[in-house]
């Protein structure tokens, strides 16, 4: 006998849900653009809220305008004319204390077959009134037949999902309840017995059911629970093994005399800050270490980072090895380029730059400079991790303003060298919960203080109107010798943003406002070369007004510069204001930061003034700004390698993240590789969460 053998389906949490009762191949499609792939990635898309519609209104008690969820006998159907293509289908509704009409809109044909008099119905809806009658126009239904009290869609806590357009809320309900009905008990648990006991915290195939269908608030909130702990054991176990290799790892130990270091401070014209004095300890302890240094150095704008920066390459230099700095940017790479060069080179510590724009025989013999030892400190962009850049002895990998990187791009610098020293900096001020996510194989260190004789920058909000007053007060600095930047967040006119090109106001404001002033352009058009020159320019004092975007965001310091007019300043995000704000303030001169906005504000707009307004603080803007954005789009997570949450909330559930970091903690202390039989569970669950990625997020 011959025929085609059949094609057994996955069994398990693997099966496709294609394999499921009325999911279809478009249906497939749909569900796939949401990440619901198999019946494991259901079981664990929690829904992002549940509407209460056990209180059943009785139909006299309805009141219009509110939602409601009622239950009644039809005692009446009125299908709309054919010709009437888009007019409801009408129920009257009878309970034990009236009469109301429900109107439903979608799909009336199957309707008129699904729907006779005398069946119990349950709904949920929005009451209105027609005709002087109350009507509920229909949400949700569900027919309620003898024996059956599952119904999915009313009269019980009910769940909403994430969906997607050709994806409504009903099928994917009927979806999620049969995944848990058939596969629910496939659920394996992953936390050891004695862990859930000591957490109170559910069996993960209970709280998987009841995260979806919960009988209660109070389920809910217990299922929840569960599910976020398992997201933040599993993310901070990920780290804590990480960071457990890294100390048991052989690294390179630094101990040279520190002749360099001396001769460095030396040569300041000012003293280090307390906190620099404390955080270059902690690196120096660090890099004399026998493992590799993993360290993430936060300071706010103007804090002082680069000095810092510069000790550890000079530590690096005289131990004999070469120090490499990459930043995102090529006017942040030439920044850093100009600083340590005047730095080191001094001290007989040759400094070279690499961008991506150096072509044939001058990017050539840099890089066979580099391969040969000839240079102490390598500065560039991404152009350091390609596949032609080799060093000869690689100790210091610095990786600056590091969110803007992928993991990848940290993880071949790192491979430059035998295991060197890895140091990442970053001005974005990083709140606490965030910075123990992203950075928990990290020592982070904080630079807290700002270097003596800096004044906190005074922050106005201004509208349209003053925009007189305001040139006159940016004149009457510049009377008084200071420097003045004008910033826009675009450089051409567009048509969709209605937005003062900044080509045309640099233009405006020489010919029109200050024509006793130099006005000077920068934009990102720019190429290096001429940005750089401006910059010298205005650094030396022959640009008095500099109209520029954001190409000035970083890492730029001209302290004589005083004011900082921000343009449309509804249109930037609050970190890049406060970034903008930093680049004043840097010299003895009282100094402010002018917020110019347009029209009225948007809600999200407002709050992100009113925060600069309110505090120069970088770590209270963060806060302000991770609540206003939430975690993945203020950093970036989903390029940064690290596993996404199901369940967790970063903002939410921040004391049950230092629960899950203490517990990991204690495990990997206990048991480093998750061997013990115990431990099965998390082993299995952890490879697959992280899915390979546990050997690159180690480069922070």
């Amino acid at each position: 006998m011959t025929g085609t053998r059949q094609t057994r389906a996955p069994v398990g949490l693997a099966t496709p849900l294609q394999f499921l009762k009325g999911v279809g191949p478009e249906r497939a499609k749909l569900l796939a653009r949401k990440g619901l792939d198999t019946v494991g990635d259901a079981l664990f898309f929690v829904p992002i809220r549940h509407e209460d519609r056990t209180r059943f209104t009785p139909l006299s008690a309805l009141h219009v305008g509110e939602s409601a969820t009622c239950s009644g006998i039809i005692a009446g159907i009125s299908p709309p004319p054919p010709e009437r293509r888009r007019a409801p289908l009408a129920l009257l509704l009878r309970d034990e204390s009236g009469y109301a009409t429900a109107t439903l809109f979608a799909g009336r044909h199957y309707l008129t077959r699904v729907l006779s008099r005398g069946q119990r119905l349950v709904l949920h809806g929005k009451v209105g009134r027609y005709r002087d009658k109350i009507t509920i126009a229909v949400q949700d239904w569900e027919l309620v037949e003898g024996g059956d009290d599952e119904h999915l869609h009313a009269g019980r806590l009910v769940p909403v999902y994430s969906t997607t357009d050709g994806l409504p809320q009903r099928p994917l309900r009927r979806l999620m309840w049969q995944a848990i009905e058939e596969f629910g008990a496939a659920v394996e648990e992953t936390l050891p017995e004695a862990t859930r006991a000591h957490r109170g915290l559910p069996p993960l195939a209970e709280a998987v059911r009841q995260a979806h269908f919960p009988a209660t608030e109070a389920e809910r909130a217990r299922a929840m629970r569960r599910l976020a702990f398992d997201d933040f054991l599993l993310l901070q176990l990920g780290l804590a093994i990480l960071r457990s290799r890294t100390t048991r790892a052989r690294g390179i130990s630094m101990r040279p005399r520190g002749t360099l270091v001396g001769r460095l401070r030396e040569s300041l014209t000012f003293a280090l800050t307390g906190a620099q004095e404390r955080v270059w300890d902690e690196i120096r302890a660090d890099m004399a270490a026998p493992y590799p240094m993993h360290r993430l150095l936060q300071g706010d704008v103007g804090s002082g980072k680069t000095i810092v920066a510069a000790l550890a390459v000079c530590t690096a230099v005289e131990a004999g090895y070469q120090a490499a700095v990459m930043a995102p940017t090529e006017i942040l790479a030439e920044q850093h380029y100009l600083t340590l060069s005047r730095l080191l080179e001094p001290l007989g510590v040759p400094v070279t730059l690499l961008r991506s724009g150096l072509k044939g025989r001058d990017a050539a013999a840099r890089r066979a400079s580099i391969e040969a030892g000839h240079v102490g400190c390598v500065v560039g962009t991404h152009a350091l991790v390609q596949e032609r850049v080799a060093f000869q002895r690689l100790g210091l990998a610095v990786v600056d303003e590091q969110h803007r990187f992928g993991v990848h791009q940290r993880a071949r610098l790192k491979g430059k060298g035998e295991r060197p020293d890895v140091l990442v900096m970053t001005a974005t001020p990083i709140p606490r919960t965030l910075a123990l996510t992203l950075y928990g194989d990290l020592d982070v260190s904080v630079l807290d203080e700002l270097p003596p004789g800096r004044k906190p920058v005074r922050t106005e909000a201004r509208t349209e109107s003053r925009r007189p007053q305001i040139y006159k007060f940016l004149a009457d600095q510049a009377a008084e010798g200071r420097q003045i930047y004008v910033v826009y967040p675009l450089v051409e006119e567009s048509e969709a943003m209605d937005l003062k090109a900044a080509t045309d106001m640099a233009a405006h404001l020489q010919r029109d406002v200050f024509p006793q002033l130099v006005v000077g352009l920068l934009h990102g058009r720019m190429s290096s070369e001429e940005k750089d020159a401006i910059m010298q320019r205005f650094k030396r004092g022959d640009i008095d007004v500099l109209v520029a975007t954001t190409v000035i965001e970083v890492g730029i310091d001209v302290p004589n510069a005083s004011v900082m007019l921000i343009e449309h300043a509804e249109r930037f995000g609050l970190s890049q204001l406060h970034q903008l704000r930093g680049r004043v303030g840097r010299g003895p001169w009282k100094s402010y930061c002018i917020l110019l906005t347009a029209g009225r504000l948007g809600e999200d707009a407002e709050r992100r003034v009113e925060a600069m307004v309110q505090t120069n603080d970088g770590f209270k803007i963060a806060e302000v700004d991770l609540q206003l954005r939430g975690p993945g789009e203020f950093f970036g997570t989903r390029q940064s390698g690290l596993p996404e949450f199901r369940a967790a909330d970063l903002l939410r559930d921040a004391p049950l993240l230092d629960e899950a970091r203490r517990e990991a903690q204690a495990i990997v202390a206990a048991d480093a590789e998750l061997r013990d039989p115990a431990h099965r569970g998390l082993r299995h669950a952890l490879l697959t969460r992280w899915r390979g990625k546990l050997d690159l997020a180690s480069v922070g």
